[in-house]
């Protein structure tokens, strides 16, 4: 989800409620805890507005996502923006942080495609000081597990730049499978980037996350 669905001018206005019921809507009324060995992940709070503008601003985070906000304030009116979206049923938006620690770190974003999230969209931003710590594995697997345990999703999409080599890299070690290149599909400083298109299926994602059946060894006898 590099083209952010936030944008300044939607701060006061709330998106549609989906007609269409997801197969829980207790999210809607506070996010569960999403919690691994080294992450916790939550929903956002307006004093996390310092630190992800710290650390979602710079050149090599921001350089292939929609420009974030310009300042702290600008991500109070994000955070808040949010909760009106996710009490709506329409968008989730996670705070990563680490275990032990409350300081938001990155972010979770996931928006309907279709309603009752029979589609979803996710999309990531971490600051670069965790790159490369697992700290982006963890998260992603707990934040795709809500998206078809809770959202009740049947297929996630994410869109990738073709140029951002770490960002494609990442949903391919999760399992997303390419499925086409959407060309000029991005508008960043106002030149169009192609994008991949990349899914995960929910049948697809528990077939990779279910235990391999036990096998014997049988000894072979050499004559």
């Amino acid at each position: 989800m590099e083209k952010m669905p936030y944008t300044p001018g939607l701060d006061t206005r709330v998106m549609p409620v989906s007609s269409v019921e997801p197969v829980s809507s207790d999210w809607q009324q506070k996010l569960p805890l999403l919690s691994g060995k080294q992450v916790a992940l939550r929903e956002l709070r307006a004093s996390d507005a310092p630190s992800l503008f710290a650390l979602l601003t710079t050149e090599e985070v921001a350089r292939f996502i929609s420009p974030p906000p310009t300042s702290v304030e600008g991500f109070e009116h994000f955070i808040a923006w949010t909760h009106k979206q996710r009490i709506a049923g329409t968008y989730v938006c996670y705070a990563v942080t680490l275990q032990g620690f409350d300081t938001a770190i990155g972010i979770f974003q996931i928006r309907q495609h279709d309603p009752g999230f029979a589609t979803a969209e996710w999309g990531f931003a971490l600051g670069s000081p965790f790159w490369g710590t697992g700290v982006f594995a963890e998260s992603a697997r707990l934040v795709i597990d809500f998206v078809f345990d809770v959202l009740g999703s049947h297929r996630l999409e994410a869109r990738a730049a073709v140029l951002n080599g770490r960002g494609n890299g990442a949903l391919l070690k999760m399992g997303a499978v390419q499925e086409c290149v959407l060309r000029r599909s991005f508008v960043r400083d106002g030149k169009g980037i192609d994008q991949v298109l990349y899914a995960i299926l929910e049948d697809d994602w528990r077939a990779m996350r279910s235990p391999a059946p036990y096998r014997t060894s049988i000894p072979v006898l050499v004559h």
